[in-house]
């Protein structure tokens, strides 16, 4: 057997997939960066149509300078870079925008965390400018302690509704009282331990932001499924009212009542392509807030409310508002479907009774337009026959003078009916080569 010769490179002979690269790079897509405690985090996320994400890139070179080459390729969805003394990271996502800046600036103490926010470091004149509109702000503070005390939580968050738990395996440990203060935030604690790696404390970080992005994006169908309530209500009672007139119309509404259903199935339809994209995008929010809760693994601190605990208790009203009013317009929709097609069936038998009536009008009028026939027939037979048996007499007549030995009189009656016979017969088959019978 000869020695196989090594190909240097025998996959690029292969033809190769176009998006094979940017599917294989999918699930490295927006990474958690390494941090380290003590440090500063701020994220803006801004709700942006398609138009505003595009200026985001724009906006963003503005203060990347040469860093920002990299927006120039449309698949780029996420860039970490440096603006002044900050670590800076900007992000893509289907309806919204984030940027998050990163000061390691931060002393450490809980008692100068208001004086140091990352984002007091940024042009308030450039994010004054942010494409979309706010929708989530969150100030995180991330310090070096085992657990802080309520006296140095207190400083940030209102200890009265105060909730944390303990995550990463017990290696972290978390705080918040999910509130926006007055500078327009809401602010997280977390205190990590010695054993928290850089990468786990970014993923943690990353984490909360999410839930509160997430969390925010799901909520905004709540006040569509509250207005479309009263919507739906107006819309169930019509349909209720036209269910019972439908029982006791006569066949002279039954145009209007379809005319009626067909404007309310419209209004319906109308109301729930507005609505049903964001009550679908809501659902699939609320479950990406329970992953990133579940994969914060935590557990509970004495005398706190865990955060799953908390999006239990005040997420699922709006999570079954938004399922709820799914439904509702789900239901209406099927049930004026079923009204509408019980009365075009109600009206297509009363069709099928009419053009049955209709028919068996003109079969008696064809059985009596058949009677009048034979009878004219008859008639026709007996005149053709008499002119005929006349028209014999005549010749009969003449021919006495030839030698005829009958009399005109006896050569009719002896005639009569073999014309009457052949006239019947001629007709008979004038008809049979009309109805194409011969």
């Amino acid at each position: 057997m000869g020695a196989c010769i090594p190909i240097t490179d025998p996959i690029s002979t292969v033809f190769e997939h176009p998006l094979r690269h940017l599917l294989h790079n999918e699930v490295h897509a927006r990474p958690a960066q390494a941090l380290a405690a003590p440090m500063t985090v701020s994220r803006i996320v801004m709700w942006c149509d398609p138009e505003q994400r595009n200026l985001s890139r724009e906006h963003l070179r503005e203060v990347l300078g040469d860093q920002g080459q990299l927006l120039g390729d449309p698949t780029t969805n996420h860039l970490t870079g440096q603006v002044g003394t900050l670590q800076f990271r900007w992000e893509l996502h289907g309806e919204f925008v984030t940027y998050a800046f990163f000061d390691v600036g931060f002393s450490g103490q809980l008692a100068d965390a208001l004086a140091c926010t990352a984002v007091e470091k940024v042009d308030a004149q450039w994010l004054a400018k942010l494409p979309g509109a706010l929708i989530s702000a969150v100030h995180i503070w991330v310090v070096e302690a085992d657990a802080p005390d309520l006296a140095e939580l207190s400083v940030l968050l209102d200890t009265g509704q105060l909730m944390g738990s303990s995550v990463a395996e017990g290696h972290a440990k978390v705080y918040s009282d999910f509130l926006i203060k007055d500078d327009g935030f809401s602010r997280f604690v977390v205190a990590c331990g010695p054993g928290m790696t850089q990468r786990r404390l970014g993923r943690t970080v990353m984490r909360l932001f999410e839930i509160e992005a997430y969390r925010m994006a799901a909520l905004l169908a709540v006040p569509l499924a509250r207005e479309g309530a009263s919507a739906l209500g107006r819309s169930e009672q019509d349909l209720a009212r036209m269910a019972t007139v439908i029982q006791h119309a006569g066949t002279s509404d039954e145009q209007e009542l379809l005319v009626r259903l067909t404007q309310l199935a419209g209004e319906v339809e109308s109301l729930y392509a507005q609505s049903h994209t964001r009550f679908t995008a809501a659902a699939a929010y609320f479950e990406l807030v329970d992953q990133r809760i579940a994969q914060l693994r935590e557990t509970r601190l004495p005398g706190l409310q865990t955060f799953a605990e908390f999006m239990e208790r005040r997420l699922t009203p709006a999570r079954n508002t938004c399922a709820w009013a799914l439904h509702r317009q789900e239901a209406l929709s099927l049930r004026i479907s079923r009204v509408s097609d019980l009365l075009r069936t109600r009206v297509q038998l009363e069709q099928q009774i009419s053009s049955q009536a209709l028919l068996t009008s003109l079969n008696k009028r064809q059985d009596l337009q058949l009677k009048m026939q034979a009878t004219v027939e008859g008639l026709s037979v007996a005149a053709i026959s008499y002119y005929i048996v006349g028209l014999l007499g005549y010749a009969a007549k003449g021919a006495q003078k030839w030698g005829w030995p009958l009399s005109s009189d006896l050569t009719a009656a002896m005639v009569l009916p073999f014309v009457v016979v052949g006239v019947w017969w001629s007709i008979k088959r004038l008809h049979r080569r009309m109805g194409g019978f011969d």
